[in-house]
């Protein structure tokens, strides 16, 4: 039985501007561009999912969310993550209140900490955070997969690499 480990993701929504919280992940070992994705990361063990997204929040982005308000928006069943340790749920959590200014907190990771249009959101991203963004902002079904298909998962197409 494969073990399935938790990651966490925040949609910013600053809905009287019409934008959301980006993220420009630099180049890396699994992708040979750079690409956009939202902020997030892996659930240490022990920790509650609201807790962890808004401490990736806070890590990624330099912005305070209270866990409690965080609402649950989309999940997503990835069957192979691209980092070769397996499947992953990700969960995707909403913020319409935070506090803090927007800041680039992790420049060793990513390129850019920026707001962008809810209607044109940057382009490659990751599908993951493409799935839950789009479904959120066009009231979709809360819930999709990635890599679940009879094609052999190539990891690197979660950036279009």
């Amino acid at each position: 039985m494969e073990t399935l480990r938790q990651a966490v993701a925040v949609i910013v929504h600053d809905r009287p501007r019409g934008r959301v919280v980006t993220i420009r992940y630099a180049s890396d070992s699994w992708s040979r561009t750079p690409a956009w994705t939202i902020p997030g990361g892996k659930v240490e063990v022990g920790e509650r999912l609201d807790e962890a997204a808004a401490r990736e929040l806070r890590e990624e982005s330099g912005l305070f969310a209270d866990p409690d308000s965080l609402r649950l928006v989309h999940t997503v069943q990835v069957r192979a993550g691209w980092d070769g340790q397996g499947p992953f749920l990700l969960s995707v959590f909403l913020a319409t209140a935070w506090h803090g200014e927007l800041t680039n907190a992790e420049p060793d990771k990513h390129l850019a900490v920026t707001w962008s249009p809810a209607e044109a959101l940057p382009l490659p991203m990751f599908p993951t955070s493409y799935a839950a963004l789009t479904r959120y902002l066009s009231g979709g079904r809360g819930f999709s997969t990635h890599g679940w298909t009879d094609d052999p998962f190539d990891p690197r197409a979660l950036v279009g690499a």
